[in-house]
């Protein structure tokens, strides 16, 4: 049996407010081309499918057309859990109409999978109960026996895990209640089956980035790699956006982590999803694939100042990339400069001018009576920024002021600003 991990996809997410919608596309694209090279029987989607839980209608379409796609009018089983990003309810709402095609969606830790049947003759769900289900794929040899445990915390969990208010205590309790669940679980498991597990969890050591909204303030929600059941030829989870393996887990496990880079503390990551092969009464064998799909994402430092900045867009640099900009300057960049080098590479996203001489400036808080409020803004922005206000933002702060109720509220605004 041959199965294929991957997850997080974040539908919907953007980029410093960059629609990312066909960056997205272009990673099913590839995915699909993949499971039909590579001969996937199953296809396991750990969490975070959509970015929040109410996704637009694109994402949500996309989502659609990716699993129908990826199920091959059913030649391949998709098995799809929620993250902690994704809606139960709303993930699962077309589970009446997916399982008959062998697309098997689960939105809580205790579902049964096996509460809506199959009607295609190439798939079949042999057995399930709460939190898993055996699966039979036409072409394979050895049934599969699949934990699924969606993104498991207390009010999906429908527990209180810890009436104690430390920390410590709070996170052995979950720790600790996890790995119940899965020794109960895996007592599924079987010698003549191929025994996987897919979830969504925060295992303890595990490398993020800063693209991961924190699962629970605290980093209470954690999980030791030794509540992962033993026995499993393969544990496919979700949450942390860097491809890895999980260090000290008793079974093999990986994350797969995003197809595409969400944030600029992801410059240079490899992105990835894993192939594994996997027969019952041996080891199974996992394969890296790096994927293609989606922009770069790099950090540029500009020492010699904007004139270095707009030669590199000049030459081509990183053309097909998103750029965070560094300027080091002796002078604050004008509106002008800023223009030009978004013109030049409309992929620079952010532009952070950082003054050679550090001389301090202070708000003349004094005079503050006899100038307009917008000018206070103005001002202040070039101080904090290093660059004058573009003209669409000054245009927003006067459209919010324009917007107040009161005459009063225009002070209350500054001074939130400014605080």
């Amino acid at each position: 049996m041959r199965i294929l991990h991957t997850s997080d996809w974040h539908l919907g997410k953007s980029l410093e407010n960059r629609n990312r919608l066909q960056e997205q596309r272009a990673f099913i694209d590839e995915l699909c081309d993949l499971v039909e090279q590579k001969e996937v029987n199953l296809v396991l989607i750990a969490g975070d499918v959509f970015d929040t839980y109410t996704p637009s209608a694109a994402a949500e379409e996309l989502f659609y057309e990716a699993v129908d796609r990826l199920n091959g009018k059913g030649q391949r089983a998709v098995v799809v859990i929620a993250g902690n990003h994704d809606s139960p309810e709303r993930l699962c709402a077309a589970r009446a109409l997916s399982y008959k095609n062998g697309i098997i969606l689960v939105g809580y830790p205790a579902s049964d999978p096996g509460t809506y049947g199959i009607t295609n003759p190439n798939i079949r769900i042999a057995d399930s109960g709460a939190g898993w289900l055996e699966l039979s794929i036409a072409g394979c040899k050895h049934h599969a026996v699949i934990l699924t445990l969606p993104y498991p915390s207390e009010s999906r969990l429908a527990e209180v895990l810890s009436r104690e208010s430390s920390e410590e205590l709070l996170q052995q309790a979950y720790s600790d209640r996890i790995k119940s669940i899965f020794a109960g679980l895996s007592e599924k498991f079987r010698d003549d089956t191929v025994n996987l597990v897919v979830s969504h969890l925060f295992i303890r050591g595990g490398k993020e980035s800063e693209s991961e909204r924190p699962i629970q303030m605290g980093g209470a929600l954690t999980v030791a790699p030794d509540a992962l059941p033993g026995n499993a030829h393969y544990i496919a989870l979700g949450h942390l956006h860097r491809p890895q393996k999980v260090n000290h887990a008793p079974s093999p496990t990986r994350y797969s982590g995003s197809p595409l880079a969400y944030s600029f503390s992801e410059t240079d990551y490899r992105k990835a999803v894993y192939v594994i092969e996997a027969a019952a009464g041996r080891e199974a064998e996992i394969e890296t694939v790096y994927l293609n799909a989606g922009k770069p994402l790099k950090r540029w430092v500009a020492q010699k100042g904007v004139e270095e900045a707009l030669k590199w867009c000049e030459e081509g640099k990183d053309a097909n990339a998103w750029i965070d900009l560094e300027i080091r300057t002796d002078n604050v960049l004008t509106t002008e400069e800023q223009k030009k080098l978004r013109e030049l590479h409309p992929g620079i996203l952010n532009i952070r001018p950082k003054i050679h001489t550090e001389q301090e400036q202070t708000l003349d808080y004094e005079n503050r009576e006899t100038k307009r409020i917008d000018e206070l803004f103005k001002d202040y922005y070039q101080f904090r920024m290093g660059v004058e206000i573009s003209e669409e933002l000054m245009d927003t702060f006067l459209e919010v002021l324009n917007n107040s109720d009161k005459d009063d509220e225009e002070d209350g605004i500054f001074k939130d600003i400014v605080g």
